[in-house]
């Protein structure tokens, strides 16, 4: 989760006609901590390195443990992540996968947008 001046980075999603919102993030690989998935995955979508700072919020969801750090941008350049897990697929999947575009929203144009989680969206209004 990171916030700065007021807008915090997310990624737009588009997907079957639906505009949507995730908090950046992924699957820890074997022999990886958290922690260092959430760096390579900040790297990796957003192309931005980051220091973590406190675990915010823990959701199980799907039978999926989903942790968020609170972080802050320390190096790289924004927009410029290479969704290698994306490229590496055919054609046809990117296709039904959709889009993935990192973006900053600002806090104040997050109400009525469908960010994914909601309770880590209303969070981040409520404490920036």
């Amino acid at each position: 989760m990171i916030v700065e001046s007021g807008s915090v980075a997310l990624i737009e999603r588009v997907r079957e006609g639906r505009t949507y919102y995730l908090f950046p993030g992924g699957g820890v690989e074997p022999g990886e901590t958290p922690e260092e998935a959430a760096v390579r995955e900040a790297r990796e979508e957003l192309g931005v390195d980051v220091e973590l700072g406190d675990l915010v919020y823990d959701e199980v969801f799907a039978g999926t443990r989903f942790l968020y750090f609170r972080a802050r941008v320390v190096g790289g350049e924004f927009g410029t992540g290479g969704w290698p897990d994306h490229a590496e697929r055919a054609e046809e999947e990117r296709v039904l996968s959709g889009t993935h575009r990192p973006a900053w929203i600002a806090l104040d144009d997050l109400a009525g947008k469908d960010i994914r989680p909601p309770e880590l969206a209303k969070l981040v209004v409520e404490h920036g």
